[in-house]
């Protein structure tokens, strides 16, 4: 266990050692037990978190305000649409001034090509942590919750388990790569055997596909590439089936959506979930119901999505407990 990780900033898993990243695993199973028992846990008593929202969310903001009231703190919500930020104030500014006034900054920015180069130039401007609530190339804490769940389903025995990170179809909008590519980098440090299943115009960023087969070979996993959606399900001991755009092929929403149709069948239902080892479904919602899932699978027996949604909090506190001390 690490015992000093105060002041770092979380961006993406890959920037944090394997030590660091169980520390953060076993704080979050502390909180989670303090957590079920109702044992108060106020680490970051008058401790402020600002949150700098550019696009709306759900489970994000709750997760993040529930857990920093849970941990003694506040957070405030700072919407990029109706404050200065819209008129002018710089990446630097933030980082100068909240970093000033708060104890930690979390930002979600997903536009692509500016998302991670905006936080990143926050964190290079601010004397507190950055909290990366979602960018255009990772989605940190997302990914921890993920494996935090996978964990749990196999008591903590993950090497090679078969992870399927696949594409799936769904029509609502162009949505980010961020949560499969740091997915697909977290599990492959763990000694898991990734799948990333996807059609050919929907490739994920070259250099993070290099460092997670670099992950794979350092940990004794493996790294896969299918295009084959029934073939990613194949024995899989968990299916991670969702939508995201493809963006390396286009960046026209419309070509896009001509694109996606091409894949409608890419539905994750009962027959493919046959498929698997009784393989775990997840996903990290909202999903687009009956059409990248079927509700039989998504409220079925095998889904772990309620228990995923809820790590985000346990992980997320224990990021900040961690870092904003």
């Amino acid at each position: 266990m690490q015992t000093y990780l105060a002041g770092r900033d979380m961006i993406t898993t890959q920037e944090w050692t394997l030590d660091e990243l169980n520390t953060v695993f076993s704080v979050a199973e502390d909180l989670k037990r303090k957590r079920a028992m109702g044992v108060p846990h106020p680490y970051l008593r008058d401790k402020v978190l600002a949150m700098l929202f550019f696009f709306s969310s759900t489970r994000t903001r709750v997760s993040f305000e529930a857990g920093m009231a849970q941990l003694g703190g506040h957070a405030e919500f700072i919407d990029s649409r109706t404050t200065q930020i819209k008129h002018g104030d710089t990446g630097k500014e933030i980082g100068e001034i909240i970093g000033r006034y708060c104890d930690g900054i979390a930002i979600r920015q997903t536009d692509w090509g500016l998302g991670n180069k905006y936080i990143r130039g926050v964190a290079e401007h601010s004397r507190t942590p950055v909290l990366n609530m979602q960018c255009d190339h990772f989605h940190p804490f997302q990914a921890l919750a993920d494996m935090l769940t996978i964990f749990e389903r196999f008591r903590g025995d993950v090497r090679g388990k078969v992870l399927n990170v696949s594409y799936a179809y769904a029509k609502s909008y162009i949505k980010p790569i961020s949560a499969p590519q740091s997915l697909m980098l977290l599990a492959t440090r763990f000694g898991m055997n990734v799948r990333l299943t996807r059609p050919p115009e929907f490739e994920l960023m070259p250099e993070y596909m290099d460092q997670a087969r670099e992950n794979a070979y350092k940990s004794g996993g493996s790294l896969e590439v299918l295009d084959d959606f029934d073939a990613g399900f194949e024995g899989a001991d968990v299916v991670y089936p969702k939508s995201w755009g493809p963006l390396l092929t286009t960046t026209d929403d419309e070509e896009a959506a001509k694109i996606s149709e091409k894949y409608k069948d890419w539905i994750a239902d009962e027959r493919r979930m046959a498929l698997t080892r009784d393989g775990m479904y997840m996903h990290c919602l909202p999903a687009d119901r009956n059409i990248e899932v079927t509700d039989a699978v998504i409220d079925g027996p095998q889904s772990a999505v309620y228990d995923e949604a809820e790590n985000r909090l346990h992980v997320q506190k224990a990021v900040m407990a961690l870092t904003m001390r």
